[in-house]
């Protein structure tokens, strides 16, 4: 891992055709040649990234098993994107089907300065966004019960938008066509799609009639 980063550091600032050919050759990614990564380093093990998708600079990813951006799907500036791989055996061995990736998919975005844990696997649907700012997204704790590190996964629906500042808890599962308010705390699995959610912890606010949103038939992920 420190020879990848290292490679990293010193090509950051090369031509990004030269940045996606090394990266693409010597760590095995497979970056789609409209796709582009801004001044980021990114140590999955796995990077898959279709076409035009994007990750803005300042972006920092280590410790995954995959990074997978789905065509059109962006990840902006100053995330911090983290995870215990798989392949370090000691660490949540009980959880024998984990999986430490990010998956996003087409359209999908993930905007700037969150904090992205993919102990276990993290999916994000088509036309989603994780919006605004300093939100995270949680897939590992401390189990009280058992007193052991515990991990569960996360999926967020497609469709559907995460508000500023929510805190996305492990095994929490958000439906498609749904809003999640600013602040909130989401910390379970709900079903009910087209709803409004939000609040410490998250609970259903109201129904929303989606053939009124815009946003949930939009054939574009950038809400410009």
């Amino acid at each position: 891992m420190k020879v990848r980063l290292l490679i990293q550091v010193l090509f950051v600032f090369f031509p990004w055709f030269l940045r996606r050919r090394i990266l693409n050759v010597f760590f095995g990614f497979k970056i789609h040649k409209t796709a582009y990564i801004g001044k980021s380093i990114i140590l999955a093990y796995k990077l898959e990234m279709g076409e035009f998708s994007r990750i803005g600079s300042l972006t920092f990813c280590k410790n995954i098993d995959a990074l997978v951006l789905g065509n059109y799907s962006r990840i902006g500036t100053l995330n911090y994107i983290t995870g215990f791989s798989t392949r370090f055996k000691d660490f949540f061995s009980h959880r024998e089907s984990r999986k430490c990736e990010l998956l996003v998919g087409d359209h999908s975005a993930i905007t700037s300065r969150h904090f992205i844990d993919c102990t276990d696997q993290i999916k994000i649907g088509r036309y989603t966004t994780v919006a605004g700012i300093r939100s995270q997204i949680l897939t590992h704790s401390i189990n009280l019960k058992e007193n052991i590190q515990d991990c569960k996964p996360v999926e967020i629906g497609s469709y559907s938008f995460v508000g500023t500042n929510s805190v996305i808890l492990p095994g929490s599962k958000f439906p498609d066509y749904c809003i999640l308010g600013a602040h909130s705390v989401l910390n379970k699995d709900f079903e009910e799609e087209a709803c409004l959610y939000g609040g410490v912890p998250a609970k259903k606010v109201k129904e929303l009639e989606k053939d009124s949103y815009k946003y949930f038939s939009r054939l574009t992920g950038f809400v410009s």
